[in-house]
């Protein structure tokens, strides 16, 4: 009695075994490199602390890149996967809680027996009338109780909670993960489209050329190896062709597999980079803030809280379980006097249980538990880590970017000019033919250069707001309601 007293008093007092969860204190870095940043040139500049909003892709000014990103929400396999990955942790933590109540259960049991009538011991309703036939008829209702001694269940329910906290980050990883997917799809459609059409350009310009030498040829102004050197680079760039339409080919199929349709359905929307404006001010966000900011730290964050409260878990399984159970009803040969007095019966009973002997089994458990927690603590660590790496990563190459895009803009413009100039001395007869085929070449290179560092650039754009979380803790648009009609994501604080 004196231990039922115990235990029931550890109940009522809260106690819960193994250690509290507390939050990993921010890093105390103050940027993301030795030196300060500084814009390379008038087109993009950094604003320390900047809010990102939670639609980012807008700061494109892409109505067609905004229509996309909205029917893949609708649309596409791997969000709705997420979404009810979400739905079934929040309701696994209901039943989870269920486990603080009482359980209550009602039985109702009509039976028609028949007795041995030729037993050494006849049944009593046989030796009173003789008539081995008999109804019994039982109604019983039990209630069965487990208190929460040792914090069992408040640590199953915390983990719980902390994998629902999982599952919430990892829908917002995968809500960015397609964003930012269907923005650089958006961008690599773009930069093929142009590398094609100034593919194009060189060709027909090549084909120009190839008609002048071969009048050329016909008066005996240039020799056969010229024109044939120029039928050979007509050919080069004519096989550069085909391959660029395949990758256009292969970047509309995945942009319909994004959207959630098969690649024979038209994606009717289609990009230049002339429509893709470049975002100007590029927030960088605090190292203090960025552990908040980014889904892939949080759900790191969300199994570190959950390895913790399984140590707990691990801890109570070890220790004893009280279960009180109650039980009342009545029984009766007639249903008219299932109720009647003297027909009724109850039990009352408390059980605990200690564990003894399980070879070693629950401590080596509650050990397993402990080194997850110390796994979970390292990848956290790593997570983090890794976060500030990409956001560091993206900074250099943005500011690499904006010199990079200056050069090739400088050597296009240059490459175009001599080009010219240089078709106009041959069509005059005053240059030769090496020398055409040397800018040509150039311009065609200079060309598609500049058009892939405006990509790059508006890539690597996209992946600073990324690496920086992508401003989900804005969004309102998450469409996630469970049965009850709660909404899963503000099950924890996220801000």
């Amino acid at each position: 009695m004196r231990a039922i007293c115990l235990l029931s008093a550890c109940a009522l007092g809260g106690c819960a075994v193994g250690p509290d969860y507390h939050r990993p204190s921010p890093p105390a870095a103050q940027g993301y490199a030795p030196a300060p940043l500084a814009a390379r040139d008038d087109a993009q500049t950094y604003v320390r602390g900047l809010d990102i909003p939670g639609q980012w892709w807008m700061l494109y000014h892409s109505p067609q890149l905004n229509a996309l990103v909205q029917r893949a929400y609708a649309g596409n396999p791997t969000l709705q996967a997420a979404q009810a990955a979400l739905l079934q942790s929040r309701e696994n933590l209901y039943a989870q809680e269920g486990n603080f109540f009482p359980s209550l259960s009602a039985t109702f049991e009509p039976t028609r027996n028949k007795t041995a009538t030729r037993s050494v011991s006849a049944a009593s309703g046989y030796q009173l009338n003789g008539n081995p036939y008999y109804t019994l008829v039982t109604a019983e209702l039990a209630v069965s109780y487990s208190p929460d001694i040792w914090g069992l269940n408040r640590r199953q329910v915390e983990n719980q909670v902390a994998q629902t906290a999982q599952q919430r980050f990892q829908l917002e990883a995968t809500y960015l993960t397609l964003t930012s997917n269907i923005v650089n799809a958006a961008i690599n459609e773009a930069s093929l489209r142009a590398q094609i059409k100034a593919t194009e350009q060189i060709i027909a310009a090549g084909r120009e050329l190839l008609a002048v030498l071969d009048k050329q040829l016909a008066v005996g102004q240039i020799a056969g190896v010229d024109q044939l050197a120029q039928v050979t680079a007509l050919a080069q760039a004519q096989a550069t062709l085909p391959p660029l339409r395949r990758q256009l080919d292969l970047q509309r199929d995945a942009l319909a597999t994004l959207l959630g349709v098969t690649p024979d359905q038209v994606v009717e929307e289609q990009f230049v980079l002339d429509d893709i404006a470049l975002p100007r001010q590029l927030p960088v966000s605090l190292p203090a803030s960025l552990v908040n900011q980014r889904p892939d730290v949080r759900q790191s964050e969300a199994n570190l809280h959950a390895a913790t409260a399984n140590v707990g878990v691990a801890v109570a399984n070890r220790l004893p379980s009280l279960i009180l159970s109650a039980q009342g009803g009545s029984q009766s040969n007639f249903f008219r006097q299932l109720f009647a007095s003297g027909n009724g019966f109850w039990t009352i009973a408390a059980s605990v249980t200690q564990p003894l002997f399980d070879g070693g089994m629950l401590l080596h458990k509650a050990r397993a538990a402990r080194a997850a927690l110390a796994q979970a603590t390292a990848d956290y660590r790593n997570t983090t880590l890794t976060a500030f790496q990409n956001v560091a990563d993206t900074l250099a190459a943005l500011q690499a970017d904006a010199d990079t895009l200056a050069a090739a803009a400088r050597a296009e413009q240059a490459a175009v000019e001599t080009l010219r100039i240089v078709r106009l001395q041959v069509s005059l007869g005053q240059v030769a033919y090496l020398g055409i085929l040397n800018a040509q070449q150039a311009a065609l290179q200079a060309e598609l250069t500049l058009i892939q560092a405006r990509a790059a650039r508006l890539a690597d754009t996209t992946a600073l707001f990324q690496a920086l979380g992508g401003g989900w803790w804005h969004r309102d648009d998450a469409g996630v309601r469970d049965l009850r009609g709660d909404d899963p994501l503000a099950i924890v604080g996220v801000h």
